[in-house]
């Protein structure tokens, strides 16, 4: 199948191979975990508790979502803006560019057209009608990351070059992305966004990577670093807590915009995935800045309720003085103007739908046909 992408070869693997990372089969995580993090005594869920969606793993009813291009047609008073379209798909425009980051817009976080994780929510907008964007940054190659219907729309109809880990360019240029157009970075690289003036980096993130049963570690996985003349946005893509986020802020920071994973946790997960209170304190290591939430509120990817991560902030945060985002899906926000945080996502009761009730609201925002 086309969407499990493609092994790295030739040239390619070879400077994967290169890579301080490659331990000889793959690449793996350079610090150790931390104590506490990974819970042995809970045990990981089963595939059946994975896929199952009923009680409050999914909202009772659509979340509200703006259209957003009334918003992006205005300028950008401080120089920079996010808007978050959902999971960890958002569109940031720092400094005239355009900078959209982990596209999905595929109806399942999945090889499959009709099995895995479904979308709840969709985009608040169709892909072909978002504006034209300067770099697309990818942080790793898993599913809820990576999508094929949505890359393949990207490959077809538009020029726009992509950045992203070591080996994720053999799935892109697979699925029609000319190799030009595509740049693949190894931890502490940059990449200088021709015409822009901005410099893409990735850092270090504590997780791993695979789209089948033999491939788990082939790729690399990244956090990543946007940074223009004015200002500095840092991505976590998915990870678990480590120290090198400091060693990140020290390197590349102060952070305007910290935008860090928080939902599809659990205890047995803690090596690989934030949660909302070890997000809190990355973003304490990686020096503060305006913290925006992403990882939620689109797919069911563990056992929490699907509101669950952001009630959890709005507790925690506020004995750390995190400066909370919280906007809604499609809401165009400047972290300069700091806003009052509103729990938008309350009063939406819960979903026991059975899994085949598919959204009929789904239908009609894949990018384009499919093949």
């Amino acid at each position: 199948m086309k969407s499990f992408g493609k092994r790295a070869q030739g040239e390619r693997l070879e400077r994967m191979q290169a890579s301080p990372l490659w331990n000889g089969e793959g690449f793996r995580n350079q610090h150790p975990v931390l104590p506490g993090l990974r819970d042995g005594t809970v045990p990981r869920p089963t595939l059946k508790e994975f896929l199952s969606s009923g009680g409050r793993r999914t909202p009772g009813a659509p979340l509200p979502a703006l259209d957003p291009r009334e918003a992006w047609s205005r300028p950008v008073q401080s120089g920079l803006r996010a808007t978050w379209l959902g999971h960890s798909t958002v569109l940031i425009e720092i400094d005239g560019h355009r900078v959209l980051t982990d596209p999905v817009w595929g109806t399942r976080a999945s090889p499959f057209r009709l099995l895995g994780p479904r979308r709840f929510q969709p985009v608040p907008l169709r892909l072909k009608e978002i504006p034209e964007v300067d770099v697309v940054v990818i942080s790793h190659d898993h599913y809820d990351h990576l999508d094929y219907p949505t890359i393949r729309a990207l490959s077809r109809h538009s020029r726009v070059p992509f950045v992203t880990s070591l080996g994720v360019g053999a799935h892109l240029q697979a699925w029609g992305v000319a190799a030009e157009r595509i740049t693949e970075l190894d931890w502490w690289e940059s990449h200088r966004v021709p015409g822009t003036g901005l410099t893409i980096t990735a850092a270090p993130s504590q997780h791993f990577s695979g789209r089948g049963l033999k491939d788990r570690n082939a790729t690399l996985w990244s956090s990543m670093v946007v940074q223009s003349d004015q200002h500095r946005v840092f991505f976590s893509g998915d990870t678990g807590l480590t120290t090198e986020y400091a060693t990140i802020r020290e390197r590349l920071g102060p952070f305007d915009l910290v935008m860090l994973e928080v939902g599809a946790f659990h205890p047995a997960w803690g090596d690989i995935h934030l949660g909302p209170a070890n997000a809190l304190k990355a973003h304490a290591l990686l020096g503060g800045g305006a913290f925006l939430p992403v990882h939620w509120g689109t797919f069911s990817l563990a056992m929490h309720e699907w509101d669950e991560p952001v009630e959890t902030l709005l507790q925690l945060a506020p004995a750390t003085d995190a400066p909370l985002l919280l906007p809604r899906l499609g809401e165009a926000v400047e972290p300069a103007h700091r806003l009052p945080v509103v729990p938008w996502w309350r009063g939406l009761g819960s979903d026991d739908a059975p899994d085949s009730a598919e959204p009929p609201a789904l239908q009609r925002q894949l990018p384009w046909p499919l093949d």
